[in-house]
Parts: C-alpha cells; sequence; structure tokens
C-alpha cells in the first residue's frame, strides 16, 4: 500500500537516516519504535507529504486514504464535538458549518445543506460517531459542547474520535496513548484490534504496542530494521540479533589481526613476502562489518531518599467532596501504610486525580477529615503542576532548586540527560520549554527531593522508553510511600502492590499487584455486585432488628455443634483437595515452562521467527497462568488455615 524506497534525510550535518526502505502492506499494525531525536515523527511527516525527502521516492497506492493524529495541538474551530467527529472530509465540514450558520429550521439554506448531510450519508456518521465518543469517555451531554471549549487532551480524544469514524486505509498515529486513562485505553486498544485498514504507530506504551503490532519498525542510528511479532517479540529477536552480529563482528576482527599479524611478521622475508602480498590483497576484499553501535548509557546514579515517617502515613475518613452540582465522593475512607506501593484505576472520571489532590491538600473537602501521619511530607506531580516552575531560570538551576547537597551538578545533568534534556537543552530557559519538557523537569525536580509520600497522576506521559525505565528504577529504590495514577501498563506492573478500583465515589481496595486485580475483579458478581473472597463491609455485630434472637436448649447446642462440626469437616475436605490439585497443576506449569526456558535459551530456535515468536508467547501464557493458580493456592491455603485454626 505505501513502499518507502530509499530514503534519506538530513538537518545540516546532522543525518536522521539513509537510504532506508520500507513497504507497507494493507492491514498491517506496526509500532515505530527508537530513541528519541532518531526521526519517528520526520519519518510521518515525510509519509504524510508534510516534508520532502533529501532522496528517495514515496509511493502511496493510487486511491487509498491516510488519517493521520499528531502527537500534541490538533487543529478545532467553532464546531462542537460531534461535528468535530464527523467531519471526516473538506465537502462533509463545509455542509455542517452550513448547518451551523444557519439555525432557522425554515431557512432554505438550512434545509438544502440537510439534504447534503443525509445524502452523504451524514446521520449514520453522527450514530457512529456517538458510539466511538462514548467509548472514549465523552457523556451525551458533551457531544454538543463546543469542541474549543475543552482541554487539549480532550480536543486529541475528539480528533481519535473522527479518525475511527473515517477509517482511513492507513491509520498513523504519534503517541496516542498519551491522552487517555487506563481504561479508555483498553477500549481503543480492542478498536485498533479489529481495525480493517493498516496501521502505523509512533508509541512509547510497551503494552499498547504488544497488544495491536504484528511488526516492529526500529528507527537508530540511521537505519530502519523490521521485527515480526509485537514489542516482546521484537526485544527477543533485536537482542538475538544484535548477539550474532557481535559474534561476527569479533570473528572477523580475529581474521584480520590474525592477517595483519602475518603480514606484519613476514613482508620482509624474501622467502614469505609473497604469500605477505596475498594477505594483504585478501584484506583489501573483505568487506569489514562497522563496530556494533553502543545503546545510551543505563541511568546508574542513585536518587535521594527521604526521611523516614511514622507507620501510618494518612487516613482520610468520611470526606465529602464535590465540584459544584457534581459528588466526587460521599463518605470517603482510606488509609495508607508506610513504603506502601499504590496505584489507582477506575473510570474517566470516577475521582482518582481527586483522591490525589485531597491527599495533596490541594483542594478543599466540603467535611470530613484528612491527616497525615508522624513527620510525613507530601509531594504532589500532574501534568497542570508546572506552574510552580521559575520561568526565568535555566533548566539545570530549576532542577537544582532544593537539591541536597550531597548530589553534584555533574549527576544532575546526567539525569536530565535520561529525561531527554541534552547537551545544550540544560541552559535553555524554562519559559521556552514545550508542555511536555516543563512536565519533565517537574518530575525530575520531584525525584531529586523526594518527600516521603509521593502523589504522581500520568508520570509517564511525554517519556520515552529508556526515561520511562529510569523513571521506575527511581521509584524501585525510593524508601518512601508511593500512590500513583498511569494508564502504562508497564509502569504499572512494574510498581504497583496494591490495586485501589475507585468508581461511583467509591473505592475498593484488592491487597496485590495490577494482574491480581484484574484476576478478582473478573470474579465481580453481577447480581450482588460484590467481590468474591472480599469481607462484608458491614460490622460484625450487623444484625437485622427485625429478626428475635432465639433461645436454644442445651440438646439444641449439641445438635447445632454437631452439625457445625460436620460442616468444617467437609470444607476442611474439600479444600484440601483444591489445594492439592492446585499444587499439581502449578508443579505442571513449573515443569512446562522450565522445558520453555531450554528452548528460548537455544539459539536455534530463533532461526525460524515464527518458533521464536510461538515459543516466547506460551512462555507469557505459562507465566500468566503460574502466577493465576499462585494466587489461587495462597488463597484457598489461607482459607484453609485459618480453618484449622477454629
Amino acid at each position: 500500500m505505501i513502499i518507502l524506497s530509499n530514503i534519506s534525510k538530513a538537518y545540516g550535518p546532522k543525518t536522521l537516516f539513509s537510504d532506508v526502505s520500507l513497504r507497507l502492506l494493507r492491514g498491517e499494525k506496526l509500532g515505530l519504535v527508537g530513541p528519541n531525536g532518531a526521526g519517528k515523527t520526520t519519518l510521518f511527516s515525510i509519509i504524510l507529504g508534510e516534508l520532502e525527502e533529501d532522496s528517495g521516492k514515496v509511493e502511496l497506492e493510487r486511491g487509498k486514504t491516510i488519517g493521520f493524529l499528531p502527537q500534541e495541538s490538533a487543529p478545532t474551530g467553532e464546531e462542537t464535538v460531534i461535528e468535530l467527529a464527523t467531519a471526516i472530509s473538506t465537502e462533509l465540514s463545509e455542509i455542517q458549518k452550513k448547518i451551523r450558520l444557519h439555525p432557522d429550521s425554515e431557512n432554505p439554506t438550512r434545509i438544502q445543506a440537510l439534504e447534503e448531510f443525509a445524502e452523504h450519508n451524514g446521520f449514520e456518521l453522527e450514530a457512529k460517531a456517538k458510539k466511538i465518543l462514548s467509548g472514549l469517555a465523552f457523556q451525551q451531554n458533551d457531544f454538543q459542547k463546543s469542541a474549543k471549549t475543552l482541554s487539549g487532551g480532550w480536543i486529541m480524544r475528539a480528533h481519535l474520535a473522527r479518525l475511527l469514524v473515517m477509517e482511513p486505509d492507513l491509520l498513523m498515529l504519534d503517541e496516542p496513548t498519551n491522552h487517555l486513562d487506563l481504561e479508555t485505553l483498553c477500549w481503543f486498544q480492542n478498536q485498533l484490534q479489529k481495525y480493517p485498514g493498516a496501521i502505523l504507530t509512533i508509541s512509547h506504551d510497551r503494552a499498547f504496542l504488544n497488544g495491536i503490532c504484528h511488526g516492529i519498525i526500529e528507527i537508530a542510528h540511521g537505519r530502519l530494521q523490521r521485527y515480526q511479532g509485537n514489542y516482546e517479540s521484537y526485544l527477543v529477536q533485536k537482542s538475538e540479533r544484535e548477539a550474532q552480529y557481535l559474534a561476527a563482528y569479533k570473528n572477523q576482527q580475529r581474521e584480520i589481526a590474525h592477517h595483519e599479524d602475518f603480514i606484519r611478521r613476514f613482508r620482509a622475508k624474501a622467502s614469505k613476502a609473497s604469500q605477505a602480498q596475498a594477505r594483504i590483497k585478501l584484506l583489501e576484499k573483505i568487506e569489514r562489518l562497522p563496530a556494533p553501535e553502543s545503546e545510551a548509557e543505563t541511568l546508574s546514579f542513585k536518587f535521594p531518599q527521604p526521611e523516614r515517617s511514622g507507620q501510618r502515613v494518612a487516613t482520610i475518613t468520611q470526606v465529602k467532596q464535590a465540584y459544584g452540582d457534581h459528588l466526587v465522593y460521599k463518605n470517603l475512607n482510606f488509609e495508607i501504610e508506610k513504603n506502601e506501593r499504590i496505584v489507582l484505576v477506575g473510570p474517566n472520571g470516577a475521582g482518582k486525580s481527586t483522591l490525589l489532590k485531597i491527599l495533596a491538600n490541594l483542594v478543599p473537602i466540603e467535611s470530613g477529615i484528612r491527616e497525615l501521619g508522624h513527620q510525613v511530607s507530601v509531594g504532589y506531580f500532574s501534568q497542570q503542576r508546572v506552574d510552580q516552575l521559575n520561568l526565568e531560570n535555566s533548566v539545570i538551576d530549576e532542577a537544582m532548586q532544593k537539591v541536597k547537597s550531597k548530589v553534584h551538578t555533574q549527576d544532575v545533568r546526567g539525569i536530565l540527560g535520561t529525561f531527554l534534556f541534552r547537551g545544550d537543552d540544560v541552559f535553555k530557559k524554562v519559559k521556552v520549554l514545550s508542555g511536555g519538557e516543563k512536565s519533565r523537569l517537574a518530575l525530575v525536580k520531584l525525584l531529586l527531593s523526594p518527600p516521603n509520600l509521593m502523589l504522581l497522576d500520568e508520570p509517564t506521559t511525554h517519556l520515552d522508553m529508556p526515561s520511562i525505565d529510569a523513571v521506575i528504577q527511581a521509584l524501585k529504590d525510593y524508601t518512601g510511600t508511593l500512590i500513583f495514577v498511569s494508564h502504562d501498563l508497564h509502569f504499572i506492573r512494574a510498581l504497583a502492590k496494591r490495586t485501589v478500583r475507585i468508581e461511583a465515589g467509591k473505592i475498593t481496595s484488592f491487597a496485590g499487584d495490577y494482574d491480581y486485580y484484574l484476576w478478582k475483579s473478573g470474579a465481580i458478581s453481577e447480581k450482588k455486585g460484590l467481590v468474591e473472597g472480599l469481607k462484608d463491609s458491614r460490622p460484625t455485630d450487623f444484625t437485622n432488628e427485625s429478626q428475635k434472637t432465639k433461645v436454644l436448649s442445651a440438646k439444641e447446642k449439641r445438635r447445632v455443634r454437631a452439625e457445625a462440626n460436620k460442616k468444617a469437616a467437609r470444607e476442611k475436605k474439600q479444600l484440601e483437595q483444591i489445594v492439592d490439585k492446585l499444587e499439581k497443576e502449578i508443579l505442571k506449569l513449573e515443569e512446562e515452562q522450565a522445558d520453555l526456558n531450554i528452548q528460548l535459551t537455544d539459539p536455534d530456535s530463533y532461526q525460524d521467527p515464527e518458533l521464536g515468536k510461538d515459543l516466547n508467547e506460551k512462555a507469557s501464557r505459562i507465566a500468566r497462568r503460574l502466577k493465576e493458580k499462585n494466587y489461587e493456592w495462597e488463597i484457598e491455603t489461607d482459607k484453609l488455615s485459618d480453618l484449622q485454626n477454629k
């Protein structure tokens, strides 16, 4: 559908890529990855015809359409949300404009415009757009709002809806997950999995790339390299390919060194001169492999650590919080212990960010108590909290604000480099930075002078993968208490130890990581609205006043005790059988995992790309099954232990 042939592009002395080629077929779903500044967005601009290549050729199959979502600042005018979502062509946009400018139902221009709108299947498009907008978390009363009154993130969602309504043959997405909450992201990912056209996306979200991509295109060191499978498969193949290349490079270097040594030793000897000359010619014919490109160094600096807090970090008791007529929480109770790692999940607008702001004391509560524990200091980060930066400072000076004396300027520069402030960028004034750059700088400041209660709202937006890994490592080493909201599943799975779901003003705590939450929340009873395995939230002394306590005779008490003992024995036997069955299943899965690990370490397994991909997919499935079975085993053994201790 699209063919790129020998494309080159340079800016001054810097060559982004040279003689790169790519063929994108109909229906393919590809992820474009690579380090920041490698040229991903530039390549997009060349494909879209917005930027001219220095050499080479771009060919698009005749009649094929392209839809593009930029990373930031998609345009909007006077149209409503629903008009923006259905503006799939210039002609349709002009018709919508006529309808909007002539609101009188009897106006001939309006009547004609409505007829044209119907001829272009506008009303069918509206129905489709409303369904998609709902999936992207818009409410019914949002549809007629002026799009320009929305925040930047919601405008991007409206443009995303427009592209899904349009269904172009090629969907090009530049960081599409930046403005989506976790639940909306899951819906969006499902739509892309079913999408009939081709997709080419730039993303730093590993879970997203794993979920939708059939192939990965890496742009790095001026070259394009294609890999089959999703992102995890790409990592395996890349590692294997790099190992093979390094081995080939070392073998060639040894061969060259051997020939050069022979030439050096025998060139001057008459009896060996002809052989030395032969080896010189041989060396001239060898096509020398370039040295392997070194990857960016992994950040090894240890971030400063906060002062210790008391065991009880924060308590929220019977808090009521509302924004105007919108009630967010009516009777919120929440406790946080020292060193917890809590992720907040739930639908958009449920109150995740509001809970962080309540804890940070950034919004006044209508009633109830917010109480911090002994020696607790609070730090809060969100994309909107960049207004606290001093605009007249340089990046390096702003980063050094409130930094502990033991942190050296060179260390801070290294950290800023990891967060994409490289070279002379650290001397820029804060006031000239983009919104994303300011967000990264605010995050660096928080990590360099951390409180012992850290509240993070979408910290990975605007970060590339190495930077996200740097944040993950910093937070793994962090000795304080962490509560965060994120749509990045890789980030969530790396850090969360407790999952709190917020919905309809209520919170449900899951004493486990995100995968545990997914497993447990899958057992929600639609009839009762409760999660199996969670205790009734009512006090243990709860009684129904309409029921009277019955006084039992001694004989009746003995009978009741005997029945209770029999029931306990039956339950114990059933639990023992369940535990035994689970242990056998776990043992079998561990054996399968061990066999697969042996195959995965065998280089021959990667001779066939499909075989390598299948092995990795099986390994992932078995790892998930093992985690599920271990969770089940822990729950059932706890039940058995409780029963035995009664």
